[in-house]
């Protein structure tokens, strides 16, 4: 998962650099989208539960299903909170990259920057993703992976914000893929571990994406306001920081799982 959403953003950013436009990014995106989805739609025999296996349908027992009371399960809140501050964070930084090279950096050729960016972060986040997840599994630990990971994508985010050079944003890139990729692996694989029910998994893996998606609606929302009026990149790099590091210090508070 972590490798086809970094190879993705490579994949998108080098396209629409190569044809002077992002057109061919989100024709990409479209035609990916398609091929992806096509073989499980077409060779894949669904699973189905007999008739008398199926619970009773009625749209106020469906409609209610989406809310996890976090009382009731507050794992599952926790490590939803978690992973929604980390993602918020990590997208306050990736999505206004070009603004940021572009408007505060000057740098000559801000596209090919992001590009750059892009793939000093996905190559970093390849070497840890897959290591992260089976470290993980060997010694049996999901939360200190997830709080360090979380505390070292924190510390790249505030450097961001105090040391503003082309240097340092490739530097960061680096370090972000580092922490993002252990991240990935390990955090969906505690965010597994907290699932309520069993026969819920679906709905609930559902619930658990929201906090993927979404901070990338919310990312564009908060920030720009904050790099317009409340003091630029700086404090707009300050606060990513301040929520990926208070999604990691969170992970602390699940009790069912090391």
């Amino acid at each position: 998962l972590g490798a086809a959403q970094i190879l993705g953003a490579v994949a998108g950013t080098g396209l629409a650099t190569a044809v002077g436009g992002i057109a061919a990014g989100y024709a990409a995106c479209a035609v990916f989208a398609l091929a992806g989805v096509l073989p499980y739609v077409l060779r894949y025999g669904d699973l189905r539960l007999g008739a008398a296996d199926r619970p009773a349908w009625s749209w106020r027992s469906f409609t209610g299903g989406f809310w996890l009371s976090p009382r009731r399960y507050p794992d599952f809140g926790w490590a939803w909170l978690t992973r929604f501050l980390i993602n918020l964070s990590n997208a306050l930084v990736i999505l206004y990259l070009l603004y940021y090279l572009r408007d505060r950096l000057h740098h000559d050729d801000p596209e090919q920057g992001v590009l750059i960016l892009t793939a000093v972060n996905s190559v970093t986040l390849l070497a840890t993703v897959v290591v992260g997840g089976a470290w993980s599994d060997r010694v049996g630990r999901r939360k200190p992976f997830v709080y360090w990971s979380g505390v070292l994508m924190a510390a790249a985010t505030a450097l961001l914000a105090l040391w503003q050079t082309w240097p340092s944003a490739i530097v960061v890139a680096a370090l972000l893929g580092l922490g993002l990729g252990v991240f990935m692996s390990v955090d969906f694989a505690l965010m597994t571990d907290v699932l309520p029910k069993a026969l819920d998994r679906g709905k609930d893996l559902g619930v658990i994406n929201v906090a993927n998606a979404l901070p990338q609606v919310a990312a564009p929302a908060l920030a720009a306001p904050i790099v317009t009026y409340l003091g630029g990149y700086r404090v707009l790099y300050g606060l990513a920081a301040a929520a990926g590091l208070a999604g990691a210090v969170l992970v602390g508070r699940i009790r069912g799982v090391d």
